[in-house]
């Protein structure tokens, strides 16, 4: 992980930043002002055991610029750790505030994936709510893995657009593995927000407030896309439960000793039948 003077706590081997939610956008916009290029990512249950399954995505975490914590779960977990103010710094919350303040900084944006349709309806909502807001670009790349060419004309694209923020929505962790790849090549702020395209644009409604509070908000889209969300969720939700339990029930203990002992048979057991997710 990158020095940038805020707050980490250690959450299932990620370090997940805890400062105010203001404080993080103000750090994010302040980077991109000054056209830094830094990998921002937006983490929730998913992307934790993504990263206790996979070293190699969990030490890209590790070295990310910043790690938000989105999901309820996780600022629960920081509370149970003595962290009383953890807050939500979710990714639709940090797109439309990074948005409001990159606008008044005149700073650009630039939006990377997602259809061309719903990257038409995030511009025009964009363009309602901030009008002063510049839109350096937006990309549509194949799902197919990109050819050297096709990669390096995207940087290129996205670099002679001046934009100082890139929202990158590949889906969790193909977004994640784009921003590690391209730090130091892209000269912006890189933040993977996911969901938020499709939410935002209108083509999949938002939890609720209530059920976004009360850490129910993986069940709302479970009901927008079941056949998409079903397997993911049946197989994170549980293992981030008992992970959660076994780091915060028992910390320094001997009982956590023997925790991690066992993470890391699962962890083998799964690589041998081929569950290990890369």
């Amino acid at each position: 992980m990158y020095e940038n003077n805020m707050p980490t706590k250690d959450l299932i081997g990620v370090p997940v930043y805890f400062s105010s939610f203001d404080e993080q956008i103000s750090q994010i916009v302040n980077w991109a002002r000054n056209s830094q290029s830094k990998m921002v990512c937006v983490a929730n249950v998913h992307m934790l055991i993504e990263a206790w399954r996979n070293p190699v995505f969990a030490d890209m975490l590790k070295k990310a610029d910043l790690v938000t914590p989105d999901g309820m779960p996780l600022v629960w977990m920081m509370k149970q750790m003595g962290v009383k103010q953890a807050e939500r710094v979710p990714g639709m919350e940090i797109f439309q505030a990074a948005c409001e303040q990159a606008a008044t900084a005149q700073t650009s944006v630039f939006l990377l994936g997602s259809k061309p349709e719903v990257l038409d309806k995030i511009c025009q909502r964009l363009k309602n709510e901030f009008p002063l807001l510049k839109i350096a670009g937006t990309q549509s790349p194949p799902f197919a893995p990109l050819s050297p060419d096709a990669d390096m004309s995207i940087v290129q694209t996205i670099n002679a657009s001046g934009a100082g923020i890139v929202f990158v929505a590949l889906g969790c962790p193909k977004q994640e593995l784009w921003m590690a790849q391209h730090r130091h090549k892209i000269k912006a702020v890189m933040i993977g927000v996911g969901a938020v395209f499709p939410i935002y644009a209108g083509v999949l409604k938002q939890a609720p407030k209530f059920m976004r509070d009360a850490g129910f908000e993986w069940l709302f889209r479970l009901t927008q896309e079941p056949a998409r969300l079903w397997s993911r969720y049946y197989s994170t939700i549980p293992i981030f439960i008992w992970l959660a339990l076994k780091q915060t029930a028992i910390p320094n203990s001997k009982s956590s000793k023997i925790y991690k002992t066992k993470s890391l048979k699962i962890n083998r057991n799964l690589q041998r039948r081929g569950l290990h997710q890369a």
